[in-house]
């Protein structure tokens, strides 16, 4: 997966989303090892510094677990896991519903999309 940043948020935060999105996809697997920060930070091509606070993010969303001696993991409480899939499901659902009430559709009107592109499939 490519690093993406934007200039409409900090960077740590956009590490910490695209790191967020690699552990729900299975990227880094439940229990598996991340890399470390400077490996992380080289491969995004930010500060170590800036990679460090993302992890540390990470942690206290309660997706990663570190340790001083064995560097970080990713949780094996696949609640949590599925907790935070779960949201990130319905934030972007949340968004496309704003977008479409900006358009001037109703929550009918959403749904009704999202049954004929589930037809086109």
């Amino acid at each position: 997966m490519e690093w993406r940043f934007t200039e409409d948020r900090p960077i740590w935060q956009q590490l910490t989303e695209q790191l967020t999105v690699r552990i729900l996809k299975g990227v880094y697997p439940s229990g598996s090892r991340l890399p470390t920060v400077r490996e992380l930070a080289a491969q995004a091509g930010v500060n170590p510094n800036t990679m460090q606070r993302a992890l540390v993010q990470l942690e206290a969303d309660g997706l990663a677990v570190g340790s001083r001696t064995a560097g970080r993991t990713v949780t094996e409480d696949e609640a949590v896991i599925q907790a935070a899939r779960r949201e990130r499901a319905r934030d972007a659902v949340a968004l496309c519903l704003q977008i479409l009430e900006e358009l001037g559709y109703t929550k009918s009107d959403a749904l009704a999309f999202v049954k004929e592109e589930l037809r086109d499939e």
